[in-house]
C-alpha cells in the first residue's frame, strides 16, 4: 500500500496513512489563555495603602513633627534666661558669620571625618582581600566585629582607660617609644584628634570589612580566572576586576560612615568633652554644649539644622562623585543610563 489515495469498490478514493496523520498535525500553536479562579481575589492598592497607614502616620510623627519643630525653633529665641519664643529675624543664622567657636566645628569635623574615613576604607579592603576565602574566615570575621558590637559609650570608656596618664597601656607604649611627652594623649593639643581617630578607626573599620566582604563574594570568579591567564597579577586583578563589581558596596559604605561621622558625639564627650584648648570640639560637640549646657535651644537648632543641611548636600555630592561609570554607556554618541 502506497501514501498514494487508492479506489475502494464503493468509487471513493481511499485515504493514505501519512494523509490522516497530516491532517492531524496542528497547523498552529494555540495559547488557551485559562486562569482558575483564586481562592481569595488580589487585593486593591486601597488595601495595601490601609495596611501602610499605621507605619506612614508614625514615622511621621517621629520625623515631620520634630522636623518642623526644629525648623520653627531656629527662627526664634527658645530658652535664654527664660524669655518667651520671640522671631529674632534670622539672628541665629547670621551670627555664625562671627562664631569663631561655629567656623571652627566645621573645620575640625571635616578633618576628623577625612581622616576617619581614609583610615576606615582603605584598612577595611585590606582586611576583607585578606579574609576573603581564607581557612579561618568565618573565625576572624567574628573576631574581628566584636568592636563594632560595643556601645559607643562603652568604647569610649575603655580607650579612656587605655589613655589614662598613670596607668593607660597606650600611654606607656607611646612614651616608651618617644612618640608621647609627659602629657596624656588626650591631654596634648596637638595630638588628642588623633587619639579619637584611633578609637574611630578600631570601632568602625569592621563595618567597612563586612560590606566589602560582601561585595567580594559576588565578584564573577570566571572574570578572575581569565583575566589570570592573561598574565595579570594580583593587585591589576583587583583593581580591574574586583573593584568595580565591589563599586555599589563600598559606595553603601563611605555613605554609612559620613553620616555617622558627622553625627558622632558619644566618644567625644567621654574622651575629651572638646577639649584641650577646643582641639576636637567639632560641631556636634559645639551643637549639644549650646543647646545642653547652655541651653539655648534656638542656636542649637540653627545649628542642627545647618548640619542636617550640610549633610545632606555632601551626601549627593559623594553618590555623584562615586557613581558606579558602568551605568553610564554611550550609544551613537549619546549616553544612556
Amino acid at each position: 500500500m502506497t501514501d498514494q489515495a487508492i479506489n475502494t469498490g464503493a468509487g471513493r478514493p481511499a485515504v493514505s496513512p501519512q494523509a490522516v496523520v497530516d491532517a492531524a498535525r496542528p497547523t498552529g500553536v494555540r495559547q488557551i489563555d485559562y486562569r482558575p479562579d483564586a481562592f481569595n481575589p488580589a487585593p486593591s492598592r486601597r488595601f495595601y495603602f490601609l495596611m501602610m497607614t499605621p507605619s506612614i502616620v508614625l514615622l511621621a510623627g517621629i520625623s515631620i513633627y520634630p522636623f518642623i519643630w526644629l525648623i520653627y525653633m531656629s527662627l526664634h529665641t527658645v530658652g535664654e534666661a527664660g524669655q518667651p519664643d520671640v522671631w529674632n529675624d534670622f539672628k541665629n543664622f547670621t551670627r555664625f558669620a562671627t562664631d569663631g567657636k561655629f567656623q571652627n566645628g566645621w573645620l575640625l569635623l571635616i578633618k576628623y571625618s577625612a581622616m576617619c574615613m581614609v583610615l576606615e576604607v582603605g584598612l577595611g579592603v585590606l582586611l576583607a582581600v585578606i579574609l576573603n576565602r581564607s581557612k579561618l574566615e568565618k573565625f576572624l570575621v567574628t573576631i574581628i566585629l566584636m568592636p563594632m558590637m560595643m556601645a559607643p559609650i562603652i568604647a569610649g570608656l575603655v580607650w579612656l582607660f587605655l589613655y589614662n596618664g598613670a596607668f593607660g597601656w597606650y600611654h606607656w607604649l607611646l612614651q616608651s617609644i618617644g612618640i608621647l611627652g609627659p602629657t596624656s594623649v588626650l591631654g596634648d593639643s596637638d595630638i588628642a584628634m588623633f587619639g579619637l581617630v584611633a578609637v574611630d578607626v578600631w570601632q568602625w573599620t569592621p563595618l567597612i570589612t563586612l560590606i566589602t566582604l560582601a561585595g567580594l563574594k559576588r565578584v564573577p570568579q570566571d572574570q578572575l580566572e581569565a583575566n589570570m591567564v592573561d598574565g595579570a597579577g594580583p593587585l591589576r586583578n583587583f583593581i580591574s576586576v574586583a573593584l568595580p563589581n565591589i563599586y555599589p558596596f563600598l559606595l553603601i559604605a563611605v555613605l554609612l560612615r559620613f553620616m555617622d561621622n558627622f553625627r558622632f558625639i558619644d566618644a567625644i564627650l567621654i574622651l575629651t568633652g572638646g577639649g584641650p584648648a577646643d582641639a576636637t570640639n567639632m560641631l556636634p560637640v559645639y551643637l549639644f554644649d549650646v543647646s545642653f549646657q547652655y541651653f539655648k535651644l534656638g542656636r542649637g537648632a540653627a545649628v542642627a539644622l545647618t548640619l542636617l543641611l550640610v549633610t545632606i548636600v555632601l551626601g549627593m555630592v559623594l553618590v555623584k562623585l562615586f557613581e558606579d561609570p558602568r551605568r553610564k554607556i554611550k550609544v551613537h554618541g549619546r549616553e544612556e543610563g
